[in-house]
């Protein structure tokens, strides 16, 4: 993996691949390095998630066994 952080001084970059990359799927992600990962995003949902599955599981027992079986 090759990283290189540069400033840019137009809108045209050039850059030169290792030889062993050419005949290679590649990636080239660009963005400005102030955009920085965006954390913490608050969703707001217009309704509660998972509001429309009531189930009743007051009397449901598990047994491993059972969970097992074929």
């Amino acid at each position: 993996m090759i990283r290189k952080v540069l400033t840019a001084q137009n809108q045209d970059v050039s850059l030169k691949i290792p030889a062993n990359y050419v005949g290679k799927q590649i990636e080239v992600i660009v963005f400005a390095m102030d955009e920085g990962i965006v954390e913490n995003i608050k969703y707001k949902f217009t309704h509660e998630p998972f509001s429309e599955l009531k189930l009743d599981t007051k009397n449901i027992k598990f047994t491993r066994d059972e969970a097992n079986q074929r």
